[in-house]
C-alpha cells in the first residue's frame, strides 16, 4: 500500500466526522453562514447599495436583495474587471471563472480566496467519503485522469481568468500531482480532437485507476481507445476502479459506458458549478447527493412552478419539501448575492439533505403550455430503454415542432443511437406513453388532439460531435441542452446529422 493510500484513510475519517457535525444540524449551519456573509458584505459597494447595515434577519435580506441572474449582476462584475476593489466581496477576486451564457454571452463568475476551498475541498471530500465508506484507497497510488478544460489563464487587472476546470487544476494537491494525467502541455491544447489523441498517447499504457469527466466526453475517450486497440477498457486499464462525473444526468449514458468498459465499477457523482460546489455523492448505498450546507454558501430555494411569478417565495433549507422541484439561489463568499444559478433540484432526503439535479429552470418545452422538464424526458427515455434493452443512446435533445407541413404539432426527439432499437416506432410510443404518465399537461394536449405523439428523428453517428465542433464547443465541460423552446439546436443537429 502506497503513501497516498495510507495517508488518505485517517484524513477520510476526520473529514467524515467534521461533516457529521453540520449535516445533522443544517439550519444552524446555514444561519451561521448567513450572518458571516452579510457581515462581510456590509463593507462592499453591493452591500452599501443594498443597505446591508440594516439587515438583521433573512426576511430583511430578502427585502433588500432581489433574486437576480448574471445580467443583473453584470454592472458590478464590469467594475471589478475594470480594476475596482470591494465591489461584491472584500478586495478583489483571485479568479474569474469564464463560462458561456445563453443570453449574456461570456459570463465571468468571481472566485475569491475565501470561496476557493468550497471548490477544492469539496472535490477532495467526495473522494474521501468514498474511501471512508468502502475502504478502497488503492486507486490513489495509480494514475488519475481528469478530462477537463485548459488550465491556461489570462490576467486582467491582477485577476486570473479561465475555465473553472482549468482554475481548479492549479489547486490539485501536490501529493496527487505526480500521478495526475494528462500533462499540463496536453491539457492546454485547444482543439478537442487533437487534445484527445494526445491524452490517449499519454495514458494508454499507464495504470489508470480513476477517470473523471463529463460522461459524453469520457465515452468519446473510451471509443477512441477501442478504435486503436480493439479492446474493452477493462483490458486496456485493468486497474480502473472508480469513475467520477458531474454536469449531466448519468443514466442515459450508463449502459453504453459500462458496456465499453466491460465491467461494473464504482462511481461518484458530483455537482460542481462555476458559482459554487453544491453537492456530492457521499455514499454508495443511498439515493441523492449530499448538499454542502457548511461551505461558504447560504442557499435559498424557489419552487419551480413559482419561479416566474412576480414575487416568488424564497425558502431556506428547513422549509423545502421532498420530491418537489426547486430553483437554486445562492449567496456566497465570492460575492454572489441572490444569484439564481439556473438549475433545478429535488430533495430525496432531509436527514441529511440529499438531492437530485433535475434540470435547468429555463430549459423546458412549453410551446403549448405543457412545461415538460429535463427530469421528465430523461425518465421517459430510461423507461423506453429498459423495455428495449438492445438500445444504446449516445446523446439526445428535444424541441417543439409548432408548425409542421402537415398534421398536428409535436415534440421532436433528436436521438443519436449507438445501437438503435429493433422497433423504432414501438420505442417512440413507449417514450411518449411514459411522458404522458409523467406530465399531466402533456397528457391533456395529447388526449385533446392539440399535439400528436412525439416524432423520433434518428441522427447519424457523430452528429452531436459535429454540431458541437461547428459551434466551437467540442469537449471540456460543454453539453447540449436536453430541451429548448425553439428549433435552433434542432435545426443545427439535423444539418450535422445529414
Amino acid at each position: 500500500m502506497g503513501i497516498r493510500s495510507v495517508f488518505s484513510r485517517p484524513l477520510a475519517q476526520w473529514v467524515v466526522q467534521q461533516q457529521q457535525e453540520w449535516m445533522y444540524q443544517p439550519a444552524e449551519a446555514q444561519q451561521r453562514w448567513f450572518k458571516e456573509l452579510v457581515s462581510v458584505g456590509r463593507h462592499t459597494q453591493f452591500g452599501k447599495d443594498h443597505h446591508f447595515h440594516d439587515i438583521r434577519t433573512v426576511d430583511d435580506f430578502r427585502q433588500a436583495v432581489p433574486v437576480r441572474d448574471y445580467e443583473d449582476l453584470k454592472p458590478y462584475i464590469q467594475k471589478i474587471l475594470d480594476g475596482a476593489s470591494d465591489v461584491l466581496w472584500k478586495g478583489k477576486p483571485l479568479y474569474f471563472a469564464k463560462t458561456s451564457g445563453t443570453t449574456s454571452g461570456t459570463k465571468y463568475i468571481p472566485l475569491t480566496k475565501e470561496s476557493i476551498p468550497n471548490h477544492i475541498n469539496s472535490a477532495r471530500d467526495a473522494l474521501l467519503n468514498y474511501i471512508h465508506e468502502t475502504g478502497n484507497s488503492a486507486f490513489l497510488d495509480k494514475k488519475l485522469i481528469f478530462l477537463s478544460g485548459s488550465p491556461e489563464l489570462v490576467q486582467k487587472n491582477g485577476i486570473h481568468i479561465g475555465r473553472l476546470s482549468g482554475i481548479v487544476n492549479h489547486h490539485v494537491p501536490g501529493i496527487l500531482r505526480t500521478n495526475q494525467l494528462p500533462s499540463y502541455e496536453t491539457n492546454t491544447i485547444d482543439d478537442w480532437e487533437t487534445k484527445l489523441e494526445r491524452i490517449i498517447d499519454e495514458t494508454i499504457d499507464k495504470p489508470m485507476s480513476l477517470i473523471s469527466g463529463i460522461p459524453p466526453w469520457v465515452q468519446m475517450y473510451f471509443d477512441r481507445i477501442r478504435e486503436r486497440t480493439g479492446k474493452q477498457i477493462k483490458d486496456v486499464f485493468p486497474e480502473f476502479s472508480l469513475f467520477v462525473y458531474g454536469g449531466v444526468n448519468f443514466e442515459p449514458y450508463r449502459a453504453k459506458l459500462f458496456e465499453t468498459i466491460g465491467k461494473r465499477i464504482d462511481s461518484i457523482e458530483t455537482y460542481p458549478a462555476s458559482e459554487g460546489f453544491i453537492a456530492y455523492q457521499d455514499t454508495q448505498t443511498e439515493e441523492g447527493l449530499l448538499m454542502l450546507l457548511n461551505s461558504g454558501i447560504f442557499f435559498e430555494f424557489i419552487a419551480a412552478e413559482d419561479y416566474f411569478s412576480e414575487n416568488p417565495k424564497r425558502l431556506t433549507i428547513n422549509e423545502v419539501e421532498l420530491n418537489k422541484n426547486y430553483a437554486v439561489v445562492i449567496n456566497n463568499n465570492a460575492g454572489l448575492w441572490g444569484y439564481s444559478i439556473g438549475d433545478t433540484v429535488k430533495f430525496v432526503s432531509r436527514d441529511p439533505y440529499r438531492l437530485l439535479v433535475t434540470g435547468r429552470i429555463k430549459h423546458f418545452i412549453s410551446a403549448f403550455g405543457e412545461h415538460v422538464i429535463g427530469e421528465e424526458v430523461e425518465k421517459a427515455l430510461q423507461y423506453a430503454m429498459a423495455k428495449h434493452p438492445e438500445t444504446e443512446v449516445v446523446e439526445f435533445t428535444v424541441a417543439p415542432m409548432v408548425s409542421p407541413a402537415e398534421g398536428l404539432p409535436y415534440h421532436e426527439w433528436l436521438v443519436e443511437f449507438a445501437t438503435p432499437p429493433h422497433d423504432p416506432a414501438a420505442f417512440a410510443a413507449d417514450v411518449d406513453q411514459r411522458l404522458v404518465e409523467l406530465n399531466v399537461y402533456y397528457k391533456d394536449l395529447i388526449t385533446g388532439s392539440i399535439l400528436r405523439p412525439l416524432v423520433l428523428s434518428s441522427l447519424s453517428r457523430g452528429a452531436f460531435q459535429r454540431y458541437m465542433k461547428a459551434k466551437g464547443k467540442l469537449g471540456g465541460q460543454n453539453k447540449v441542452p436536453r430541451l429548448a423552446n425553439d428549433r435552433n439546436i434542432a435545426e443545427g443537429l439535423l444539418e450535422a446529422g445529414r
